[in-house]
């Protein structure tokens, strides 16, 4: 980790290469009291040149990057002597990834897509983390040490609105990420085998996250359809 006061602003590096993402991830962090983002990049090379350039405390790092996985980036950041821990902010939900992150010692691993609130815990719980660390110089007890290892982990919260459910968001997710065009509301209820209701639903919550775009599909002479698109 890098030094920095225990009172003062963390600094925060986010690594992502969807500029929408990008843009939305940014805009969280400097909603979080306690953070700053001092540069947004998308590539593994721009990171680990603004991790050599700045003081860095905590990288929010995208996992699929177009130059280098976000696992390699870690490994690059170990060897090239730079501490600053680790949030990783994917969609990757491989579970040899999520092992590997761990032996990597990364602190957080969260899931695309996500709203502002569940980031805002994540970091809320790696202050309690980093305070812990730089509150002393030994630990006296088994108690204390286990209470720092969980205090930069969160206690699973359900964030989504009242009757939507994780497993069919990520349904409704991964088929407009593999989708070649957009989607209606109607297609992907017929793709998911739900309403057409239900599948707006999830589709505008994603809308919210801002990794989903909402655009007109004009076909003839009647009203445009809504149709939904995956953040590229």
């Amino acid at each position: 980790m890098a030094d920095s006061a225990r009172t003062g602003v963390l600094r925060v590096l986010v690594v992502e290469d969807e500029p929408v993402a990008a843009e939305a991830h940014t805009a969280y962090v400097g909603r979080v009291e306690g953070f700053a983002v001092v540069a947004t990049v998308g590539t593994s090379q721009a990171a680990l040149k603004t991790l050599q350039d700045k003081e860095i405390d905590v990288v929010l790092l995208d996992m699929n990057l177009p130059d280098r996985h976000g696992l390699d980036v870690v490994r690059a950041m170990r060897a090239a002597g730079h501490r600053a821990d680790v949030i990783a902010v994917t969609s990757a939900r491989d579970l040899e990834i999520v092992r590997a992150a761990v032996s990597l010692g990364i602190v957080q691993y969260l899931l695309k897509p996500f709203v502002f609130a569940t980031l805002r815990d994540r970091l809320l719980a790696y202050r309690s983390y980093r305070d812990q660390l730089t509150g002393g110089t030994q630990v006296g007890t088994q108690a204390e040490v286990d209470e720092v290892f969980a205090s930069a982990r969160v206690a699973g919260e359900p964030r989504l609105p009242k009757g939507m459910g994780e497993e069919l968001l990520s349904r409704v997710s991964r088929v407009l990420r593999e989708a070649d065009g957009g989607r209606s509301a109607s297609e992907l209820g017929e793709s998911l085998g739900v309403s057409r209701v239900t599948a707006r639903r999830y589709a505008e919550y994603l809308c919210e996250t801002k990794v989903v775009l909402r655009r007109s599909r004009y076909a003839g002479a009647g009203r445009p359809e809504v149709e939904y698109l995956w953040a590229r």
